[in-house]
C-alpha cells in the first residue's frame, strides 16, 4: 500500500518538508539495520482525535533502543509531544504514526558508537493493512518455511529494523506463493507470529497466543486482546502451539497496530473454522474498535491531544 504524501516530518526536533526527509547514504541504518521503531494508530473517536495506547508503546520504542545499549536522545514525555505537533501540523484526524530511532551518519564500521542517535517522525492515512476486506472476510496465509530466530541471535523483544529482513521473506514467500501472509515457526518448531503481526487461536472458545519466548515481539495490541478477552470471559492461554494445532482450530487470527484484529480463513489452503470471521473473532473486534471509538476509554488506552 502506497504512503499518502502529506506536509510535514519531524526531524530532530524540527518539522521538515516531506520531501527534504533525508539521511546521509553513509548513515550506519542504511548498511546495519540500525534502528528502533513504532507504528502506532490515532483514530478518530467520538470525543475526537486521540492516539491508541501511545505511552505502552513509546516505553517498548525505548526498550527496544536500551536493549541494542542506544540512548534516545529525548524523553519519552518530548516523543509524545512531537508526535501529536506532527499529526497537527499535517492536519490530520486519523492517521498512522511512525517514530523510527536510528543510527546516523559517522562511522561506516559495525561499532555504532562513534554515530549520532536520531530521531523522526512521520504520519500518514493509512487504511486497512491487510486488504478492506480482511477485517471481516479473513485472509489466506501458509506456514513459512523461514523461521524466526533463536532467542540468543536478534532479540525479538525489540521492535529493530533489523529483525524485519527476516520478516520480508517470511512476507515475500506467501505473496510470490499466492498467500497474503506467512506465519513463521520458532526455532523448535511451534508456531511464532507473522510478519508484522501477533496470533491468537481459537479451540472451544479458549484463546491460545504464543508466549514471548517463542520469538515473537510483545505486541501493544496482543496485550489489548488478552485484557478484552478477559472481559469477555474467554481464557487466554499462552502456549508453545504445535503447527498442526492452527489446522484444526475453530478460529484463528492476527493482531497488530496495522493488522488491528484480522481473521485468517485458511492456512496453507486448509480451510480454519467457517473460513471467515468466527464468533469470538467478531465479538473482540466489535470490543476493540468499541473501547477506541466510543470515547469513554475505561482502560485508558487513548491519549487525545485537540
Amino acid at each position: 500500500m502506497p504512503v499518502k504524501k502529506v506536509d510535514k516530518i519531524w526531524m530532530n526536533g524540527t518539522l521538515v518538508n516531506w520531501d527534504d526527509a533525508k539521511i546521509h547514504v553513509l548513515s550506519h541504518v542504511a548498511h546495519y539495520g540500525s534502528s528502533w521503531f513504532e507504528g502506532i494508530r490515532c483514530y478518530e473517536t467520538k470525543k475526537g482525535s486521540a492516539i491508541f495506547r501511545l505511552d505502552a508503546h513509546l516505553r517498548r520504542l525505548f526498550d527496544s533502543a536500551k536493549i541494542y545499549r542506544t540512548e534516545i536522545p529525548y524523553t519519552q514525555a518530548q516523543v509524545t509531544e512531537a508526535i501529536k505537533k506532527t499529526i497537527i501540523a499535517n492536519k490530520l484526524k486519523a492517521c498512522y504514526i511512525r517514530p523510527l530511532v536510528y543510527r546516523g551518519y559517522g562511522d561506516v564500521g559495525v561499532n555504532p558508537m562513534g554515530c549520532p542517535v536520531d530521531v523522526s517522525i512521520a504520519v500518514w492515512e493509512w487504511g486497512a493493512y491487510l486488504g478492506a476486506e480482511a477485517l471481516e472476510k479473513g485472509i489466506d496465509v501458509c506456514v513459512s518455511s523461514w523461521r524466526r530466530p533463536a532467542p540468543d541471535t536478534s532479540p525479538a523483544m525489540a521492535k529493530s529494523g533489523g529483525n524485519y529482513l527476516n520478516s520480508q521473506l517470511i512476507k515475500l514467500e506467501a505473496i510470490s506463493n499466492g498467500y497474503v501472509e506467512g506465519i513463521a515457526l520458532e526455532i523448535n518448531g511451534t508456531v511464532s507470529e507473522g510478519s508484522g503481526e501477533n496470533i491468537f487461536v481459537v479451540r472451544d472458545k479458549t484463546i491460545y497466543t504464543s508466549p514471548l519466548s517463542s520469538s515473537i515481539l510483545p505486541g501493544v495490541t496482543r496485550d489489548s486482546v488478552i485484557t478484552l478477552a478477559g472481559e469477555l470471559g474467554y481464557p487466554v492461554v499462552e502456549l508453545a502451539i504445535p503447527r498442526e494445532m492452527l489446522y484444526i482450530a475453530d478460529e484463528v487470527f492476527f493482531s497488530g497496530t496495522a493488522a488491528e484484529i484480522t481473521p485468517i480463513r485458511s492456512i496453507d489452503k486448509i480451510v480454519i473454522g467457517a473460513g471467515h470471521a468466527g464468533a469470538v473473532t467478531k465479538k473482540l473486534q466489535e470490543a476493540f474498535f468499541k473501547a477506541i471509538q466510543s470515547g469513554k476509554d475505561k482502560h485508558h488506552w487513548l491519549t487525545p491531544f485537540r
